[in-house]
């Protein structure tokens, strides 16, 4: 989240330009309200492609030519035909090396397999076919045509992902440079919001990119706080990676031969971020530095030797690694990881096939979960039997009855736009997002319950989605019916790389009961944003607090629950709500609300207690344990009165356990006046930390019954365990 008093941004898109695809695989359009359609069917006995188009231009034949990839060096001329169809008898060996140009007068259009398939959202890079530095340019002149160099581009509904297939015969997609990667003269890619960089190899070697940045907007340059939204995935890194990045942003499955920092160096101020999530990744050479930001959580990573500090101000996580930093105040290195099972990724097999390898559940792991040569434990699923592939446009009624169907959800990137929530009702069903694909009640009226609701079943997958609403609804995604009592143990559910926001964009007002509700037992969460945002394209202040209303980030009522990466910031009540039992949390990260206009709006506990705990776990609970917990004030919207009286609040017994609590002031006059139940101190001092409580010797809280949500607010169609 933004430290500082960001202006208000102007709610503005950009078109792609004609060049790019469309929107629609079967609707082109070319000037005005005119479209294009187009078809492409791949006979795999006859080894042929039939084409087909709707007329464009005012005369002359068709011309058609036909490259490997989309921006192949070489496009060679297959035909010409007067009629709008085509038939291609000798296509290249790979059904998806094959993208064909139809050109009348001066107008071209692009059809291949993969756009009809994916839609034009996702980019495919081919090294067989294209110069190393073409994916480079293609990316970065997206990065400044569409809005995404700059603070407009925190708002867009653009979504995009970019493919790059396996290198061939020693080849990468370097195409060289030196230095920094934010230096001209690096020649890196440039990341920028809602963007998405994945590698279609087995293993991340098989996908070699020279150097990558992502380049803040704030305060000169240098300023990543607001710099969300963006992945990258299953490649290798040659040269530099600048990850200079806060929240919402996750780098996973990745081999990092050279990194030089993660905070910017174009800007001569504000060195710092508010970062950030890195898994399941080898740094082989160098060992990273996170200096100027504030916390980081890292999965599963594996460092050169040492054990020296790698920056960072205030809370440190690092979890399963291979050469940590030593323990300190601000570090807190833990063995390993006692759950896990990582986020599925697509790739491209031998057979030429797209597919999605879903990995397997791991206990106590240490390291990557993959090799050089092996893709690690697990599944692979067929895409096109196995998976319904969903495009901007699609309705809640298509996606919910591919679901029925037995299918899972492969997001391409888009804005989706739902009348009805996304209803996950079977066993190990999974919804997988590309691009920062978002899930959203806007524009209708109709959606009143929210974006997705998954039934209490084994083995489900979440993962990669945006949850948006511009509409009030009680939830925007809830795991479990309330009352949800299964054994999910042997086949849990995970939900990973999940972001929820209230606000920022909408005028109207709206008012959601909680972003996230997890009632299911045994539920494994890796890497969360959840956020009522504290700026926007709208005015903010005393006009934000009553327009953009959402009581809790994250309640969970579910046993045997545990987070990896929790970031809630800025919700109007307990921002962590934890009611079930034998809980963990490693890593947690928070701001309180910015806006509370003043102490009496903002009080807790029948209005015996100053402000809302970041963090709450209800004194009816007898077992948890969490570790890593920073909370950071900045009331800089309220009457300059406003303060809480706790961090953290627990009860007093001795097996509920946090560890490693941080609290500090960053801006305005209000202050966090205790770490933990009346203990640890105030931030108008400084920085306070408790390095443990447990059954201690501070405050219980109140005893209190939670407003939480019923099924009174369920649609009536949706059925509910009983």
């Amino acid at each position: 989240m933004s430290k500082k008093v960001i202006s208000l941004f102007t709610l503005f898109t950009f078109m792609l330009l004609l060049c790019s695809f469309s929107s629609y695989s079967d609707n082109y359009k070319i000037e005005g309200n005119k479209k294009i359609e187009r078809k492409i069917v791949y006979n795999k006995k006859k080894h042929n492609i039939s084409l087909s188009w709707s007329a464009f231009g005012s005369s002359g034949n068709y011309i058609i030519t036909r490259g490997g990839s989309r921006l192949a060096s070489d496009f060679v001329t297959v035909g010409s035909t007067s009629k709008l169809t085509f038939i291609d008898n000798k296509p290249n060996t790979n059904k998806y090396e094959n993208y064909y140009k139809v050109t009348r007068n001066s107008i071209t259009v692009i059809i291949s397999l993969e756009d009809q398939m994916f839609g034009d959202n996702m980019y495919f890079y081919d090294r067989k076919y294209e110069k190393a530095e073409t994916a480079r340019k293609d990316i970065n002149s997206h990065f400044g045509s569409i809005g995404l160099g700059g603070s407009n581009g925190e708002w867009t509904t653009k979504r995009q992902a970019y493919y790059f297939k396996a290198n061939i015969e020693g080849q990468t997609y370097d195409s060289g440079g030196s230095g920094s990667a934010s230096s001209a003269e690096a020649n890196s890619i440039e990341l920028g919001f809602y963007s998405h960089i994945g590698g279609l190899g087995k293993v991340p070697s098989d996908v070699k990119l020279g150097s990558i940045f992502t380049k803040p907007h704030l305060s000169g340059g240098a300023n990543a706080t607001c710099t969300f939204w963006r992945s990258v995935e299953n490649v290798e890194i040659m040269r530099d990676f600048a990850w200079t990045v806060s929240q919402s942003t996750s780098a996973r499955r990745m081999l990092i031969e050279s990194t030089s920092k993660y905070i910017s160096d174009i800007g001569d101020t504000n060195f710092w971020g508010s970062g950030g999530f890195i898994a399941d990744t080898h740094y082989t050479s160098s060992r990273p530095n996170w200096g100027g930001q504030q916390q980081w959580y890292t999965r599963n990573a594996i460092f050169p030797s040492g054990s020296g500090a790698m920056g960072g101000s205030y809370n440190m996580v690092w979890q399963g690694c291979v050469n940590p930093p030593k323990a300190d105040d601000a570090n807190s290195p833990i063995p390993a990881t006692p759950i896990i099972r990582e986020k599925p990724f697509l790739f491209l097999d031998k057979d030429g096939e797209y597919k999605v390898f879903v990995p397997a559940w791991q206990k106590d792991r240490v390291g990557v979960s993959w090799s050089a040569a092996d893709m690690g434990k697990g599944e692979i699923q067929d895409l096109l039997t196995n998976w319904y592939v969903a495009k901007e446009g699609d309705t809640d009624l298509e996606i919910n009855n591919a679901l029925k169907a037995g299918k899972n959800i492969f997001f391409t990137p888009g804005h989706y736009s739902l009348n009805a929530p996304i209803q996950v009702n079977r066993k190990d069903a999974i919804l997988l997002g590309a691009g920062i694909a978002s899930v959203t009640l806007e524009p209708t009226e109709k959606n009143i319950w929210g974006c997705i609701y998954a039934d209490d079943k084994d083995g489900i997958i979440i993962a990669g989605l945006l949850m948006d609403s511009f509409n009030s609804t009680t939830y925007q995604i809830r795991i479990g019916n309330e009352g949800a009592n299964a054994d999910h143990s042997a086949d849990p559910i995970l939900l990973t790389d999940i972001t929820c926001r209230v606000g920022g964009v909408q005028s109207k007002n709206i008012q959601i009961h909680a972003s996230m509700q997890i009632n299911s037992n045994n539920v494994v969460g890796d890497h969360f944003w959840l956020w009522r945002a504290d700026h926007g394209s709208q005015k903010g202040g005393d006009a934000r607090w009553l327009r953009d209303r959402c009581k809790n980030g994250l309640i969970v009522t579910g046993d045997d629950v545990t987070l990896y990466g929790l970031f809630t910031e800025h919700y109007q009540e307990y921002e962590v709500l934890w009611l079930g039992e034998r809980g963990r949390t490693f890593f947690f990260q928070n701001e309180p609300p910015y806006d509370a206009p003043n102490q009496a709006t903002w009080s807790s506990q029948g209005g015996r207690v100053a402000g809302y705990a970041a963090f709450k776990v209800a004194n009816t609970v007898k077992e948890h344990q969490s570790i890593g917990m920073g909370s950071y004030a900045v009331f800089t919207g309220t009457d300059g009165n406003v303060s809480k009286k706790n961090g953290f609040e627990v009860p007093n017994s001795p097996n509920v356990k946090l560890e490693k609590m941080c609290t500090t002031r960053f801006a305005g006059p209000g202050n966090i006046q205790n770490v933990i139940n009346g203990i640890g101190g105030s931030t108008a001092t400084g920085a306070k930390r408790v390095a443990l409580y447990n059954n201690g010797e501070g405050t219980q809280p109140f005893d209190e019954e939670f407003n939480l949500p019923n099924r009174e607010s369920y649609p009536a169609y949706i059925v509910m365990e009983k």
